[in-house]
């Protein structure tokens, strides 16, 4: 039987600049929002195609900043299907209630974008006193947050991860972990050390599934020592279309080959049932 999928990674992109401007974080834009941007409906579209069920629709920070507008008017044409992830200054005063006007519209998570592809990176926000009323709404309001870092803040999320045990934190591209020395995965460790915090949930995307076949690595090795750790309920799919080029039926192969080696029941999980745990209203 063919398990659902539901893509917890995917970003939408309006043509129209005057009601939508790009304000991208730092002004610099992405290269991907630039080369190939994606409508909401070429999205709902792909999904079709590739016979994804539903969707928590990304805020393209790299291109939008904190105006969530164009993902808060796409979801609200199908709520049922589709849920939103925003980004916030979340350092500023106003924090939680510009975070509860946009949950009002629709989204139900937030995403914490620390910098790479467009500017350098800068962990200094993941541990900055005055992002932590945002970290304890989203323990009172049951919110997942997503945080995209790589193994430089993995030091940071630990913290977080002990100041806040009811929030859930979700790693984006689960921290893009060098793991081409293969198994045990020795240089993945501090990623692998974070197992003992169940309120940690990791996102694979078509770089985690790259980066699974890398030097000495295979995906039947680190998807496997990866259930092993943290469990599938606590991994969940995200396409990363269109940053990641698709189509997204190819994404969705390519995941679910990286998966095989996995059972069943474990690779639904990963492909569905923990997207349905962070984010119910897609249950």
């Amino acid at each position: 039987m063919t398990p659902e999928i539901i893509d917890i990674h995917p970003h939408v992109l309006s043509p129209d600049t005057e009601r939508y401007p790009s304000k991208p974080l730092r002004g610099k834009q992405s290269d991907w929002s630039r080369e190939r941007p994606q409508t909401f409906e070429q999205l709902v579209a792909e999904m079709d195609d590739a016979g994804v069920a539903k969707a928590a629709i990304v805020q393209a920070s790299t291109y939008y900043g904190f105006d969530n507008s164009y993902v808060a008017d796409s979801i609200a044409t199908n709520p049922n299907r589709f849920t939103g992830v925003c980004t916030i200054d979340v350092v500023a005063p106003e924090a939680v209630a510009v975070f509860e006007g946009w949950r009002r519209r629709g989204f139900s998570g937030l995403r914490i974008f620390t910098g790479g592809a467009t500017h350098a990176s800068d962990e200094s926000v993941l541990d900055d006193p005055r992002s932590y009323p945002i970290w304890e709404y989203a323990s009172a309001n049951n919110l997942p947050i997503c945080v995209q870092t790589g193994p430089i803040g993995l030091p940071k999320v630990r913290g977080l991860l002990e100041r806040f045990p009811r929030t859930s934190l979700v790693l984006d591209h689960i921290a893009r972990p060098k793991l081409d020395d293969g198994p045990p995965y020795s240089e993945a460790k501090s990623l692998f050390e974070l197992a003992e915090f169940s309120n940690l949930y990791l996102k694979v995307t078509p770089r985690t599934f790259a980066l699974a076949k890398t030097g000495k690595s295979t995906p039947d090795a680190f998807f496997c020592a990866l259930v092993a750790a943290f469990g599938a309920d606590h991994i969940a799919f995200g396409s990363n279309l269109p940053a990641n080029e698709g189509p997204m039926r190819m994404l969705i192969a390519e995941a679910k080959a990286g998966l095989s080696s996995l059972t069943p029941a474990d690779q639904a999980m990963i492909l569905s049932g923990t997207a349905k745990r962070l984010y119910p209203s897609l249950a």
